[in-house]
């Protein structure tokens, strides 16, 4: 695969993400039920792809599916709570608390640069919460904040497991969201057309598909290319809610989100930059 076309998945994956924060809102199920059906699916897509040999797993791998369906079902439940925007560039603060476990985790030491970058996000993340917010929203932005603890729990563990599987997290972390969210699709699932039919989207295309598109173009490209092009969801999630939704962010908001971005984004370049002044001196 020529580096253009990986780099065009990458775009592609970043977009298909972005497009969960809308949808999630269209769709009129409760979070739970939502969270379960879709990953309920994208387990599906998954394992038909990646057809393991083996289901037996270790406990980085159950430690990452919990992570990983923490994420997905408080995702959806800030989604339902807040704007998109607030939702996404608020879990976005997870390279914060990577930042915090990585060295007793995983033995990754933080730098002077990592902690000011961190300080900038954190900064950022607290003009989320000087709005004159209603009760709902200020639970939504909390969600939100659970699931930027569960991306980076996910993100810890998979990296726990690089020589190993770590698709195999993903996979199971669906499964689990699906079976907690039985009890709760049993009693309050509908079956308009319309609503399934965006469901299917985004369980076979929004999450299933978007992972598999982006574990085969990462093989293809640099660090810093597959720090930067993902990025482009927490971009798109608030464009794509106001042309669909005619959601708006409040100004303290699309501050403090400028702020997450730039941290997550100089921080990549940074430490990018750095690698390849060590390569080539």
């Amino acid at each position: 695969m020529k580096r253009s076309t990986a780099i065009g998945l990458l775009v592609l994956t970043g977009i298909l993400w972005s497009t969960g924060g809308f949808m999630v809102k269209i769709i009129p199920w409760p979070p739970l039920v939502l969270a379960g059906i879709r990953s309920g699916i994208a387990a599906i897509v998954i394992y038909c792809y990646d057809r393991p040999s083996n289901l037996r797993f270790g406990k980085y791998t159950l430690g990452g599916a919990i992570c990983y369906a923490v994420m997905v079902i408080f995702f959806v439940i800030a989604n339902k709570m807040t704007t998109s925007g607030n939702a996404i560039l608020i879990q976005y603060t997870a390279p914060v608390y990577v930042a915090i476990f990585g060295f007793s985790f995983l033995g990754e030491k933080s730098t002077k640069m990592d902690w000011g970058i961190i300080l900038l996000m954190l900064l950022g993340l607290g003009l989320f919460f000087f709005d004159k917010l209603s009760f709902t929203s200020f639970w939504g932005n909390i969600a939100a904040l659970i699931a930027g603890f569960g991306f980076a729990g996910t993100t810890l563990f998979m990296r726990k497991q690089k020589l190993g599987r770590p698709i195999d997290t993903v996979l199971l972390g669906n499964l689990l969201t699906f079976m907690i969210s039985i009890p709760f699709i049993m009693n309050d699932i509908t079956f308009e057309v319309k609503p399934w039919l965006g469901i299917a989207y985004l369980g076979i295309i929004q999450l299933g598909l978007s992972y598999i598109i982006f574990s085969t173009a990462i093989k293809y490209v640099s660090a810093l290319d597959a720090i930067i092009y993902p990025v482009i969801e927490p971009i798109f999630n608030p464009i794509l809610a106001f042309l669909f939704l005619g959601e708006m962010m409040s100004g303290n908001a699309q501050f403090g989100g400028a702020l997450v971005l730039t941290g997550v984004v100089g921080r990549g370049l940074l430490q990018a930059t750095q690698i390849k002044k060590r390569k080539y001196p």
